[in-house]
């Protein structure tokens, strides 16, 4: 005589997957990008009308980027090892150039007296077919190029780095080397300079 054998009753599975799915989902951490940090300027009323900001020439500092991830920088084609460089002679200014950033007197209760380039502006504008690791690498240059101005000038001023100073004698610093970096909108500049 033949056994018949018990069917396994699996109309629960279909639940069983469903919850444990549900737990692995709301367990699990997810690995998130960080983006750059930068503060946008609030939008305007709309019965205020943009103004038109004058800036002098020698106080931009402009650095393009094309859609083959080549810098031209002040008009002038330059590897992203020298950036950075080439961005603190910008900012500080430092022999007074004439081509350079206007250099104003202040006195800082912290500093005392100090030459500064209080309208400098670093203008970055890249392609629309710019790779985003290229536009990174620029603006990780960009900022540690203002980090060592800071670190700079804390250490002239006051023996020690930026990051030790308290928040007054940051402040100052702060006021010295602002960081200001503008992103232009992407334009289609194609593959040479």
């Amino acid at each position: 005589m033949a056994r018949k054998l018990n069917e396994i009753n699996a109309s629960s599975m279909a639940d069983i997957s469903f919850l444990l799915l549900i737990f692995f989902l709301v367990t699990t951490s997810m690995n998130v990008s960080t983006g750059l940090t930068r503060r946008l300027p609030p939008p305007l009323p709309p019965d205020q009308k943009p103004q038109d900001i004058d800036i002098k020439k020698r106080n931009i500092f402009v650095v393009k980027i094309n859609s083959l991830n080549q810098l031209l920088v002040q008009g002038e084609e330059m590897n992203i090892r020298d950036l950075k460089e080439k961005a603190k002679e910008f900012v500080k200014n430092e022999a007074n150039d004439a081509h350079l950033p206007e250099k104003f007197a202040k006195e800082f209760e912290t500093l005392g007296v100090v030459e500064y380039t209080r309208d400098h502006v670093i203008s970055v504008q890249n392609d629309v077919d710019t790779q985003y690791q290229a536009y990174i690498d620029v603006q990780n240059e960009l900022v540690a190029a203002y980090n060592e101005l800071r670190n700079e000038l804390s250490q002239l001023k006051f023996g020690k780095k930026f990051d030790e100073l308290n928040e007054m004698q940051q402040k100052d610093v702060q006021t010295v080397y602002p960081q200001k970096i503008s992103e232009a909108e992407p334009k289609n500049y194609g593959g040479s300079n």
